[in-house]
């Protein structure tokens, strides 16, 4: 059965990939050239930039086709995102890699749910029943920022619903250790004099590391100025398996998904 549907995701995927003239061929150069130059700075999983999903067709500043072929052969002046060499027919290749990915992603409760809607997710709530949970007996306020208010020790939460499906938000909020976004991991470090330093990760490279500590300082570490450094497995969020009933998570889930970049 399971391979059945496996059958039937990749075929879907094709044929999407060969309505926007795309060719099972365009879509595996693609592979290589997005693992080849890509990955290092969006990740495997296209996920590694904040708020930007790549491989489930999410993306800041473009919609067509089109669009993201030329940010690809243009890059983004003022961010990190580079120019590159690409020709057309390439970044097109790697568009069609991005496309069908994201289809394939669709089984499953990720790429098949409405992000941002709640449409198809499953979950009915009542958005001003969330909006008062997370401001008050959630606590979801004194660690996550929305718009220009709150603090920024925790992961942003301004666009979380254009990012993040339904189902992915209630397991994070029932089991915050189950999946931890890598713009999202909290670090250790000890340094060689013995000063303990703890927070988000915000960069790192082969030199430095740059990091968001617990007193919401911007904190910039020398790799060869540490005695230890690790990424800390457990989310320091708590769970609410416990703390909110299946309707409270249903209303503060309903209500994390109307959080689409519009300041409250």
């Amino acid at each position: 059965m399971t391979r059945a549907i496996a059958l039937i995701v990749a075929a879907a995927a094709i044929a999407i990939a060969q309505e926007h003239g795309y060719t099972p061929a365009d879509i595996e150069n693609g592979a290589r050239l997005y693992q080849s130059s890509c990955a290092g700075c969006h990740g495997a999983n296209g996920d590694m930039v904040p708020g930007i999903e790549l491989r489930r067709g999410q993306f800041r500043r473009a919609t067509t086709d089109t669009e993201i072929i030329g940010i690809i052969r243009a890059g983004i002046p003022g961010t990190t995102m580079p120019p590159s060499s690409f020709s057309e027919t390439q970044a097109g290749t790697i568009v069609a890699y991005l496309r069908s990915a994201a289809i394939a992603a669709a089984p499953g409760g990720r790429g098949g749910e409405s992000a941002g809607t709640g449409v198809g997710s499953g979950v009915v709530g009542n958005t001003s029943s969330g909006k008062a949970l997370f401001e008050g007996k959630g606590a979801c306020a004194t660690c996550h920022r929305i718009g220009a208010t709150g603090p920024r020790l925790a992961p942003d939460l301004t666009e979380i619903g254009t990012i993040r499906p339904a189902g992915e938000l209630r397991q994070k909020l029932i089991d915050p250790s189950a999946l931890v976004r890598p713009g999202n991991r909290f670090v250790e470090a000890t340094t060689r004099r013995g000063a303990k330093v703890s927070g988000r990760l915000l960069n790192q490279d082969t030199y430095t590391i740059q990091l968001l500590d617990t007193n919401e300082r911007l904190v910039s570490l020398s790799r060869s100025d540490l005695q230890n450094f690790m990424f800390v497995k457990e989310s320091p969020m708590p769970s609410y398996r416990d703390k909110l009933t299946a309707a409270e998570l249903d209303d503060l889930v309903t209500y994390l998904l109307t959080l689409k970049g519009l300041r409250p």
